[in-house]
């Protein structure tokens, strides 16, 4: 713990740069002989600045011991660049991150087939069930999920990998006891409780916006591949793809519907030679080879998700019940019935249309919309989900799980 102090402090000194910060390592043996060296032996160090030596004049471990006893209490390990649990992987990429604070059982990385499950927050309920599946396929057959924790497709696989009951990873853009966003919090005790949550941001650190790019070497860096599912041209996943190549591993992307512009970045990541995937095993089977005693190709359909306790079964076609597929239907989604819709209360009614097909939405912009109190629109949502007619997609986003026929919104309109 006395060395820790010392590795706390270096990491958290501002007016050193990274660049600097390494140069110090490789001349100091640790940080603790870098905060007893004199002045003299730091100016030796190449390049470093006169901010940089100001800032290492101070000493002041104030600082590193508040940060030590905050750890302590809330039973978050660190992990130095010089410890053995320390990645091999993660010592090779751009910037490594010296010190990693986190919650949960550390794994040993190098020895890991560690897979980054990387997209969109604005996701499509497509996008949702390829990200859960894959997450569940993938653990299931010997990998370990690493994400972002953010809302939309990164949630969404390790609710799937969950699921199976297997081991994720969390690579935060802010301490890790803080929760972001807040309705993942579910989700971060879950990892906590059966993975790890990494960081390299002391606990208490708000995320901050340009964190989030940052971080995403470190998902990278932690994995042999990383693997698009929703993503725009446009898109932060695409910054941990563009990070794994320049670390030279492998990136893999999900393809979608050719017009959907949320599989744009995909089809082009698979045209520039990015690998397709259709299942775990397209990605796994790269790695057979190499980790003979992990990776165990067998193919079990994830379960369907569990039925609301305490909710009892109703009949096909009547209020409440699982709504049909229209003859010859040929879509995705099931169409409404007609009783069904007759059934429903006003507020569904009006929640529903508001609600897409094709794109989650949050709850604030449905109250929006449906000019409805918040109140209310939470209450029809909650009866939507039960019934099985809306799902979430993480935290305060929703998609309408039925198809509606387009002379509904006229009826609606007519009362």
């Amino acid at each position: 713990m006395a060395a820790l102090k010392y590795w706390v402090w270096f990491t958290t000194l501002s007016g050193v740069g990274e660049d600097t910060k390494l140069r110090l390592l490789q001349k100091f043996s640790s940080p603790e002989d870098i905060y007893y060296a004199d002045a003299g032996e730091l100016a030796l160090v190449e390049g470093i600045s006169k901010e940089a030596l100001e800032a290492l004049e101070l000493r002041s471990l104030d600082t590193a011991e508040r940060i030590l006893e905050q750890c302590g209490r809330k039973e978050i390990f660190l992990v130095s660049y010089a410890d053995a649990l320390y990645p091999q992987r993660l010592k090779n990429v751009y910037h490594p991150p010296l010190l990693l604070y986190g919650r949960g059982k550390m794994p040993l990385f190098d020895e890991e087939v560690a897979v980054a499950v990387v997209g969109t927050r604005e996701c499509t309920p497509y996008g949702i069930n390829c990200a859960r599946e894959l997450g569940y396929e993938l653990t299931q057959q010997g990998g370990i999920i690493i994400s972002g924790m953010a809302r939309g497709i990164d949630a969404a696989a390790m609710e799937g990998a969950l699921r199976f009951g297997g081991f994720t990873c969390g690579v935060l853009g802010g301490g890790v006891d803080v929760v972001y966003p807040r309705e993942n919090r579910r989700l971060y005790e879950d990892v906590a409780a059966t993975g790890v949550l990494l960081s390299e941001y002391p606990p208490g650190a708000e995320p901050m916006g340009w964190h989030f790019p940052y971080r995403n070497r470190i998902m990278s860096g932690l994995s042999v591949a990383s693997v698009v599912i929703e993503a725009p041209e446009k898109s932060g996943a695409l910054i941990t793809a563009a990070a794994a190549l320049e670390q030279g591993r492998e990136v893999f992307a999900v393809p979608g519907p050719i017009t959907s512009d949320k599989s744009a970045g995909c089809h082009k990541l698979i045209r520039e030679g990015a690998g397709l995937v259709t299942c775990a095993w397209d990605i796994l089977s790269e790695y057979e080879s190499r980790y003979p005693h992990k990776i165990r190709p067998k193919v079990k359909p994830m379960p369907p998700l569990p039925e609301q306790s305490g909710t009892p079964k109703r009949e096909e076609g009547k209020r409440g019940g699982k709504p049909k597929k229209a003859e010859g239907e040929s879509a995705a989604l099931p169409t409404l019935p007609g009783e069904a819709w007759q059934g429903m209360e006003a507020d569904q009614r009006a929640v529903l249309l508001a609600l897409r097909e094709d794109i989650s939405r949050l709850s604030d912009d449905v109250a929006l919309e449906t000019d409805l109190p918040m109140r209310r629109v939470l209450a029809a949502l909650t009866m939507l989900e039960i019934e099985g007619y809306a799902a979430t997609t993480g935290g305060r986003s929703f998609v309408r799980m039925v198809h509606i026929d387009e002379n509904k919104e006229e009826v609606e309109d007519m009362e």
